[in-house]
Formats: C-alpha cells, structure tokens, sequence
C-alpha cells in the first residue's frame, strides 16, 4: 500500500499574500488607490493604481463575506 504524503500549501511569497516583484506591477506615474484614495505608483495585474498591502486587505475581506455567505446561506 503506498503512503499518500500530505498535501503541502503552496508558499507566500515574501511579505504576504501577493507577488508583485515583477516590474509590471510598477509605473512612474502616481495615481489614487483604488481602495484608500493615497498616491501610489503601484498597478494591481489590472493595471490597476493599488498598495499592495490595499489588495491584500481587500482580497482578504472578500474571502471572509464569501465564507459568511457561503455559511449563511450554503452556497456561494
């Protein structure tokens, strides 16, 4: 009988939930915060302005109103 190794999660990247290391994550130009309305010169893979701490904040809130209503109501 073979022995099932458990499943690994897959790692964060360093500093959180997001990757954004890559340069097109980046412009020269500041633009507002989707989320917090402060300059940031920070594009989300939408291209996007965004704090890269912003998205995580908002990804995290959008898992947790999805697990409530996912648990409020059985389905998401």
């Amino acid at each position: 009988m073979a022995r099932r190794r458990p499943q690994q999660r897959p790692e964060l990247p360093p500093g959180g939930l997001l990757d954004w290391r890559d340069s097109s994550h980046w412009s020269e130009i500041p633009k507002p915060c989707r989320y917090c309305g402060r300059l940031t010169h920070l594009r989300d893979s939408k291209r996007s302005p965004a704090h890269k701490v912003c998205a995580e904040a908002a990804l995290i809130r959008q898992a947790a109103e999805a697990a409530a209503a996912y648990h409020q109501n059985g389905t998401l």
